[in-house]
């Protein structure tokens, strides 16, 4: 017995030194309501950032030319320039922001998720790089109506 309590004492004591001692994030749909409730991308931009002068070509968006399915387009982002925080935002629903991701020391990225797209719109992706400058990089992507591609 004493050499199972000795082993489970090391578990919890290997998991422990291997856990952040505090997670945070910024809950930008509390602190930024306004870029969560518009309708463009273009608004949810400037609600979200502000004015801000954007730097284009240091982003790659990889997207179906075609998605089959509008309830689930994969997205795909990346870049090799070190940003802060990488939002996504896209023009076929009713609301434009979809999420943003603060990527803290890591830095440079290469993200993938699925999004709810209506119908054809442009997808834009929006990074706020360690400089202080902010990037971005801009896709259509067309949705077939009816599920299929033809």
């Amino acid at each position: 017995m004493q050499r199972r309590k000795f082993l489970s004492l090391g578990a919890v004591a290997a998991v422990a030194t291997v856990l952040p001692s505090s997670v945070s994030a910024t809950d930008f749909r509390k602190e930024k309501p306004a870029a969560w409730q518009a309708e463009g991308s273009v608004e949810a931009i400037k609600a979200l950032y502000g004015d801000i002068k954007l730097i284009e070509g240091k982003i790659k968006i990889k997207a179906p030319k075609l998605a089959e399915n509008g309830g689930a387009v994969p997205i795909g982002m990346k870049s090799k320039i070190e940003v802060e925080s990488v939002a996504l935002f896209q023009d076929a629903n009713p609301r434009s922001a979809v999420v943003v991701f603060e990527l803290g020391d890591s830095g440079v990225f290469d993200l993938k998720t699925k999004i709810k797209m209506r119908k054809t719109a442009n997808v834009t992706v929006i990074a706020k790089g360690k400089d202080g400058k902010f990037y971005s990089a801009v896709k259509k992507v067309e949705v077939s109506i009816g599920g299929c591609g033809g």
